[in-house]
């Protein structure tokens, strides 16, 4: 029973300070993510574990498609350790301000909003482990804002069992 209540107790606190689409908007920006990711755009970013230890730096490079209905984006990860991952995402507009998407190893389908300059992405994903064979299944709360001159700041949370493991940190700048 004890271990039960320490579990439901982080769990709780690990929820806390999480953004909400509700929360007043920092700018009048539109974050029209068909728009945004057409073309090329590199991001740079860190995974945070719990206590806020720097575990992994990486860069990416994505290449994006939008064809009318579906956006196509190609991820290529280069990790400060030397390795190497490519995602390729399909996210399908389901509404005025819903996405739907997936890409190999995401459970289910990832569901998406947009709200003015922020989107929210949610989704639970099979990742490979960096070190040795197999997977590691997470999900992911990840929060985008759209900042000024073509920049976006993701902040994502990452948990198993509904613990939280971390944050990744991300900057995207469009080319």
């Amino acid at each position: 029973m004890r271990r039960f209540v320490m579990a439901g107790a982080l769990a709780l606190l690990a929820a806390c300070g999480r953004p909400t689409l509700d929360q007043d908007k920092l700018s009048n920006k539109e974050l029209n993510l068909e728009e945004y990711f057409s073309g090329r755009t590199v991001a740079y970013g860190q995974f945070q574990d719990s206590l806020g230890r720097v575990s992994q730096r990486f860069k990416v490079t994505i290449d994006g498609r939008w064809d009318g209905k579906v956006l196509t984006l190609d991820e290529r990860f280069v990790y400060s350790d030397g390795g190497k991952d490519r995602r390729v995402w399909s996210l399908t507009k389901t509404g005025a301000e819903t996405w739907q998407g997936t890409a190999e190893g995401v459970q289910g389908v990832a569901t998406g909003v947009e709200n003015g300059d922020t989107f929210n992405w949610r989704y639970t994903i099979d990742l490979p482990k960096r070190e040795g064979d197999g997977s590691v299944r997470v999900s992911f709360d990840d929060w985008m804002w759209l900042l000024e001159d073509g920049r976006l700041l993701n902040k994502a949370y990452m948990s198993k069992a509904g613990i939280t493991l971390g944050q990744v940190i991300i900057f995207f700048e469009k080319k």
